[in-house]
């Protein structure tokens, strides 16, 4: 149509200001749309490495470690919305196992979460997955510090089997270190002989939650929260091995690397373990 009538009355009749038509034609894009499509290829490049996991907040956090581009949390939403990035689905997490109590149970960690250093507390408790129509156990040990995932393992029964093995390849991981803290909740795998046995016998202190305080756990409670968010939850696992390579690729593979964590000033665990290790 603009090559048959005059461009003055086109724009007065679809009610278009002239300069943004021609602004619209203009052959060189401003230097704020060209910083905007360099800033979409980034956010994209965050956003699929993530697998849709991470929101404008923890994107800009990224954008600032990664490529050193220092922008504000609104732009990065009104791009990503400009993108219209398709969104991961969720649903309600799951209820937390019954608990035994045996011999005593003192909260030797009441609840503070902030360690001054890797291997002064180690905080761990199990979930149960779903796999081919039926469940699988998944044991976690975290290292306050810097919030890092530092064993887990997976079991077809929960057992105290399953917690000794996990403790152990922690214990083997991290260098065999000595007094450290282990708070856990008052499950019988973690009350029982053979466990807290097994942590006397390398000199580490035993704490638990208090009876129906969640909370007192929270850390690994957060964890498990957002593994189901951002990854159990969006899938369906027909074996142990789909499970194994899943958990392998999002504890390995995005959460202690990659993974913005409020608690580390939004630097991601193996960052902020980097950054006292190197200090």
């Amino acid at each position: 149509m603009r090559f048959q009538h005059a461009i003055k009355t086109l724009c007065r009749v679809l009610c278009v200001n002239r300069s943004t038509y021609y602004k619209h034609f203009s052959d060189t894009p401003s230097e704020r749309a060209i910083e905007n499509q360099k800033l979409r290829s980034d956010i994209l490049t965050i956003y699929s490495a993530s697998k849709k996991r991470l929101g404008a907040y923890k994107i800009r956090q990224r954008l600032i470690v990664e490529y050193g581009k220092k922008v504000s949390v609104g732009r990065v939403y009104r791009l990503m919305k400009s993108m219209i990035l398709p969104k991961m689905s969720t649903s309600k997490p799951v209820s937390t196992f019954s608990k035994n109590e045996q011999g005593e149970c003192k909260n030797l960690l009441e609840q503070k979460f902030n360690p001054q250093k890797p291997n002064l507390v180690w905080a761990s408790d199990i979930t149960f997955i779903k796999v081919a129509g039926r469940f699988v156990y998944l044991c976690v040990i975290i290292d306050l510090y810097a919030r890092k995932v530092i064993a887990y393992k997976t079991s077809a029964n929960i057992d105290t089997k399953l917690v000794i093995d996990t403790f152990s390849q922690a214990y083997k991981k991290r260098k065999y270190p000595k007094d450290v803290m282990f708070h856990s909740d008052r499950g019988s795998n973690y009350t029982s002989k053979e466990f807290r046995n097994t942590l006397d016998n390398v000199g580490f202190i035993q704490s638990f939650s208090a009876k129906g305080h969640p909370y007192d756990n929270a850390v690994v409670e957060s964890f498990f929260k957002y593994l189901k968010k951002e990854e159990l939850n969006r899938n369906t696992f027909h074996s142990f091995n789909e499970l194994d390579l899943a958990l392998f690729e999002y504890i390995e593979g995005f959460y202690n690397c990659r993974r913005p964590h409020s608690a580390n000033e939004f630097l991601s665990p193996d960052e902020k373990e980097n950054l006292f290790f190197s200090s």
